[in-house]
């Protein structure tokens, strides 16, 4: 069953089901020898891309001003020239960074700071509007959260912003500011069929707020790409991943993630579908307000992800048969060293 659009929350913005995630386009940056880009990219290629993307109606574009210390607003703004009108915008703000080194350099929680920050989005964007605007700080307090929504709304009312919302993977702040923000219309968080937010769900369909979904393909791991053996270079943020990045250790696959990928593979993939395309339709199939965001930096890969729109949420016998398995594995883990990795395994902080 083909699946094109979604409503983002309670801001009656039409989005297509599925966006493209724009963190890989950012190319290299780091803070201090940490790498948190995803290695060496070609700019031309990641503008066909987006407008592939465009041509096959992925409508949805997040970044964030840190992606590659402002590398990929600048990008995902040449892109759009021109075609401006047919994408909503997503990008985020909470991080500080040298666009000069390339660096991140902390973060700022300050009203001031977010309209400074808005500001050099929509330049890099080429843009009068953004919009979704996203705090990026995953764990900010909730005073210095809701000291933010009053900026905020006014950046709604000046018309530089349409909606916003929160990257984070904690309900009670999701909550917060679905309870108290008015034009808050969505919450990004890490949704994948190897792990799921049923709490953060919870806290969307009781405020009338979009899923935004990153991580769908657990950095990889469900595309079929990566096996125990592989390597990822060091220029790669999953090839020295950071204590908040669970899908690898030591630049390889982490063990007990392939081994849940092994586990799902076959009821993913029964119809048909690559592995990477079951496991966005699981994601449509486990709520109507999802929207997945695999991060894409080839035109291959947005056809790909894009080919999953035609073939929709899997069938209700198709996620039950991935429940059981996942069951299954579930059990399996109680037994096993990595147990603590299964079923919650820890929340990232403050990235990506």
């Amino acid at each position: 069953m083909a699946l094109t659009t979604r409503t983002l929350g309670r801001s009656g913005i039409e989005v297509s089901a599925l966006g493209m995630g724009c963190w890989a386009i950012g190319g290299p940056w780091s803070e201090g020898t940490q790498p948190l880009g995803w290695g060496a990219v070609d700019d031309d290629e990641s503008v066909r891309a987006v407008r592939r993307a465009l041509d096959l109606g992925i409508t949805l574009f997040d970044t964030a001003d840190t992606y590659g210390a402002g590398h990929s607003e600048r990008i995902l703004g040449r892109a759009l020239a021109g075609r401006r009108d047919e994408a909503v915008i997503a990008t985020k703000w909470g991080h500080t960074f040298d666009e000069a080194t390339r660096r991140a350099t902390g973060q700022d929680a300050s009203p001031a700071y977010l309209r400074r920050a808005v500001t050099d989005s929509l330049r890099r964007l080429g843009t009068d509007r953004i919009d979704l605007y996203q705090l990026h700080l995953a764990d900010l307090s909730a005073p210095r959260a809701e000291a933010l929504i009053g900026t905020c709304e006014d950046l709604v009312a000046d018309g530089l912003v349409r909606a916003y919302g929160w990257s984070t993977d904690r309900p009670d702040r999701a909550a917060l500011f679905g309870h108290g923000a008015r034009h808050a219309t969505a919450v990004q968080h890490a949704l994948s069929v190897l792990r799921d937010a049923p709490d953060l769900l919870a806290v969307c369909d009781k405020y009338d707020l979009a899923s935004v979904n990153q991580g769908p393909l657990g950095m990889g791991l469900l595309t079929g790409k990566y096996a125990a053996g592989s390597t990822l270079p060091r220029d790669d943020v999953r090839g020295m991943a950071p204590g908040w990045l669970e899908w690898f250790r030591g630049g390889r696959p982490a063990p007990e993630w392939l081994r849940r990928v092994g586990a799902v593979r076959a009821a993913l993939t029964a119809d048909g579908r690559t592995l990477a395309q079951g496991a966005l339709g699981w994601i449509w199939a486990r709520s109507g307000r999802t929207i997945p965001i695999p991060g894409c930096r080839t035109v291959a890969q947005v056809e790909e992800n894009a080919a999953a729109l035609d073939r929709g949420p899997l069938s209700p016998d198709q996620f039950a048969e991935v429940e059981r398995q996942l069951a299954a594995v579930r059990a399996a883990a109680l037994r096993e060293a990595d147990r603590p990795h299964w079923p919650s395994p820890m929340l990232p902080a403050t990235r990506p």
